[in-house]
């Protein structure tokens, strides 16, 4: 059968993803002595400035697991929940009779963070500094920009340099939407998991004490704080008014990544 692509084996390990330039950190994590849960949450952080478009530390992460080891698949709930304060009743107080897609109060608990560092400290073997040194030095250095990309980023310009100039600083370098293939770096987001790693080496030399501290410094420490912060502002979405956000520092630090059971169905006898 004829495919667009080829098909992948091999004797050692696969790594797949959507960007080569995560799919070639996750196989060398492999290739470090890393397991697949290793690699997979270089990788999905790799992503996250490789395709700003799709991932990033504002998402979530939903997945479903398996080791042979232990033999059955889990769940991993890195979906975080809505705002206290996202309430019917705050919505129609705004004049709002639906959730504006864009903006502030759409804005529920950032997930992704808490997903992979809790799939790091239960079924990865590396430290945090050795999964997220790869996806630094990309934040800092910068990647080539896919053509999806630069398209994403032409599609909200005029938002971004009129109304979200925080934004427009990061993705229109120059004024305007970048080429692709340019080099693309977030130096904000660089520091941001600079600091996280200093942090969580703070905490000792345990692997899992400095995953943990990395978790409280991102929703409890200065991650939240500047959430926090930034949400009580207003700014333009998608009603055509501009709104302060409903997320808090309190939100985030009521909420933690955990394990679901996967439903399940026997379908005669499968």
């Amino acid at each position: 059968m004829f495919t667009t692509r080829p098909e992948i084996t091999g004797t050692f390990g696969v790594v797949s993803t959507t960007h080569w330039l995560a799919s070639a950190v996750g196989m060398a994590i492999l290739e470090r002595g890393g397991n697949a849960f290793d690699a997979a949450v270089a990788a999905g952080m790799t992503l996250q400035v490789a395709e700003p478009h799709m991932n990033g530390p504002g998402g979530d992460l939903p997945a479903v697991l398996y080791r042979a080891d232990i033999g059955n698949a889990q769940v991993l709930c890195g979906q975080g929940t809505a705002p206290a304060g996202a309430t019917i009743a705050h919505y129609r107080g705004l004049g709002l009779d639906i959730v504006p897609g864009t903006g502030f109060l759409a804005a529920v608990i950032p997930g992704a963070f808490d997903g992979w560092m809790l799939m790091l400290r239960d079924h990865g073997t590396m430290t945090l500094r050795q999964v997220l040194e790869p996806a630094l030095g990309y934040a800092r250095n910068g990647v080539p920009l896919v053509q999806r990309v630069c398209d994403t980023i032409g599609q909200v310009r005029d938002m971004f340099a009129d109304e979200w100039s925080s934004s427009a600083k990061v993705f229109l370098p120059g004024g305007d939407v970048p080429t692709p293939g340019r080099l693309f770096a977030n130096p904000d987001l660089a520091a941001t998991w600079t600091r996280l790693l200093d942090e969580a080496e703070a905490a000792g030399g345990d692997r899992v004490r400095q995953i943990e501290a990395a978790r409280d410094a991102f929703y409890r420490g200065f991650v939240a704080e500047a959430i926090d912060r930034f949400c009580r502002t207003e700014a333009m979405d998608s009603s055509g008014r501009r709104h302060a956000g409903v997320l808090t520092g309190d939100d985030m630090a009521g909420w933690q990544a955990h394990y679901d059971e996967p439903l399940t169905y026997d379908f005669h006898g499968h």
